[in-house]
Order: structure tokens, then sequence, then C-alpha cells
């Protein structure tokens, strides 16, 4: 065999090892683009993520840097008062009882309730600051919201926000009475913070 022939030879086996491996990669990235819509299929869950959880969303937050407990309390019309010890009504639920730094590894502050449906009527927000972290430290800022979603088209609306200032162990403050149609609308003139203890309804 001349060397021109064996030459020949050597392109011809490299062109068909070159073509052997080109094949097998793209039956390689075939099967991946036929699996993955398998590895993650498209579901209810995907389309509903980003779906309000509640009709009805009371928030507190307060300040990061404190190792308080406050505790939030609120009451639908004609139901009982949902906070820690009574963590559930005919309307509200009570997602999340912090307890300042204590087992809590993340270092927001922060309690939520949510309610199924939309009770119309008047609606009270509470407060209770539970535990304060030491005498030597001065009053600290806290924040509710209330956003309602409308049950028909799932839009949210921030109704009411307030910042107000605790201080005392013990105290439960009103944030907010507040009268609610059926589809979730704030009525015209029903927000006021009169007193009412929410907790000792529940702590007779």
């Amino acid at each position: 065999m001349s060397n021109d022939q064996f030459h020949g030879f050597e392109d011809s086996g490299d062109t068909v090892f070159r073509d052997v491996i080109l094949l097998a990669l793209a039956g390689f990235v075939a099967i991946v683009l036929l699996l993955l819509p398998h590895v993650n299929p498209p579901g209810q869950t995907l389309v509903t993520a980003d779906e309000p959880p509640g009709n009805v969303i009371v928030e507190l937050f307060w300040d990061e840097d404190r190792d308080v407990d406050v505790d939030l309390w609120v009451k639908a019309p004609d139901d009982v008062p949902v906070g820690y010890s009574n963590r559930g009504g005919l309307f509200f639920n009570l997602l999340r009882d912090d307890l300042g730094k204590y087992k809590d590894p993340t270092p927001i502050n922060y309690e939520v309730a949510f309610s199924r449906g939309i009770a119309s009527g008047e609606h009270v927000v509470n407060t209770h600051l539970y535990r304060m972290d030491g005498a030597s430290h001065g009053p600290f800022a806290a924040k509710v919201v209330v956003t309602t979603v409308d049950p028909s088209s799932k839009v949210r609306n921030q109704i009411l926000e307030t910042e107000l200032e605790l201080a005392v162990e013990g105290e439960e403050v009103t944030v907010f009475h507040f009268g609610l149609s059926k589809t979730g609308a704030l009525i015209a003139g029903s927000v006021n913070n009169i007193p009412q203890k929410l907790r000792s309804e529940v702590h007779k």
C-alpha cells in the first residue's frame, strides 16, 4: 500500500469516527429534549402558584433587631378571635406565629393570617406585645397591612396600612376596625381603632 493510499484510508477512518460521534451527540441531545417536559411537567401547581392563598390577608411586621414576641389577633364578623392560642376560626387562620428570635433561623419578625372567603361586615385587627426584650430597651415600631383579594378576579388590593409604636409588655392594641363588602371592598367610613380586646375573649 502506497503512502497516498494509507493516508486516504486514515482520512476515511477519521471521517467515519467523527460522523459516529456527531450522530451519538445528536441522539443524546434529542433524548434530553424529549425528556425535559417529563422532568418538570406543567401542572396545576405551576398555574396557581401566584394565586393568593386567601381572600383577606392581615400581616404584622416588626423591628428585625428586637427579640420581642408580638402576636397578631384578627376577628371576622360573627366569628371567634384568631391568634396564637386559637389559630383557626370559621374564616381566619393564623399561618405564622413568630416568637422573635427564639428558634427562628430567619431575621424576619412577621406574622400573617388569611381568611377563607370574605365575610361581609366588621373585622377587627389587634396586636398583643406578649414578651418584651428587657427593661433597658425602649419602644419599637410595628407595621400592620391588610390586603383583600376579589374572589372572582383574584386581584389583590391593599386597603389598609399603618405603623404603631409598641412598648408595654402585655398590652393589647386595637389597630383597625373596618368593614368589608362581599367582594372585599372597604366600606367607606368604617375604619376606626376603638379598643376591643380579642385575646381576652379566648382567655376568659
